[in-house]
């Protein structure tokens, strides 16, 4: 948006609507830039076309609006994610499969949040809690498969945590080495499942 460019004053009551518009460009933002600490909240503002002392009547600082729109993002991924799962039908290796495919599609297509959410220092100062849920989720879904008789039972939680490590680490290379020269990431989803979670080779194929 341009930097010269106003916008009317919202209405008495309006100020939810306002802050919605600030997380959705600071996320917008936050994509672009791979860096949560290369935003500037004057720079929001800019882009929403107000002025900063508005952004601080709803944010106090840079970290609580990151972290607003960091929550905001992963709530709307995690409804996605369960419409994903919901593909796989009644199969809960089909549901996981769904869901981790997902997560992989989703991160390269939102490479900068993913960084932030994922690479950046704002892990190490604060307290992302909202990235509990993805975990609660993904034990949930290995889990399910072993409680079907699908996967070895076993301690569902370091097994999830073993599967997102395998993937994030698949994930972050095609980020972030863009030549490597990787096989298709469903290939490599298919070996984590049989791999990690234990599932029989003639149900993946």
């Amino acid at each position: 948006m341009d930097g010269g460019t106003t916008r009317s004053r919202n209405r008495r009551g309006q100020g939810e609507l306002l802050r919605r518009e600030i997380i959705d460009a600071a996320l917008r933002m936050l994509n672009e830039l791979g860096d949560d600490e290369a935003l500037s909240l004057r720079a929001v503002a800019r882009e929403v076309g107000i002025a900063a002392t508005s952004v601080y009547i709803h944010f106090t600082d840079r970290d609580e609006l990151v972290f607003a729109a960091l929550e905001q993002s992963t709530g709307d991924l995690l409804r996605d994610l369960e419409a994903a799962e919901a593909s796989g039908g009644d199969d809960p290796v089909a549901r996981l499969r769904a869901r981790v495919l997902f997560l992989g599609t989703w991160s390269r297509e939102h490479v900068g949040l993913y960084k932030v959410l994922h690479e950046s220092t704002l892990n190490r100062r604060m307290h992302l809690i909202f990235k509990e849920e993805l975990s609660v989720r993904a034990t949930a879904a290995v889990q399910a498969c072993m409680d079907a008789g699908l996967a070895p039972a076993g301690d569902a939680a370091a097994v999830a945590l073993d599967l997102r490590s395998a993937v994030h680490g698949a994930v972050s290379i095609r980020i972030n080495e863009p030549e490597a020269g990787l096989p298709p990431l469903a290939d490599q989803v298919d070996r984590f499942l049989c791999k990690l979670v234990g599932v029989s080779v003639e149900h993946m194929f």
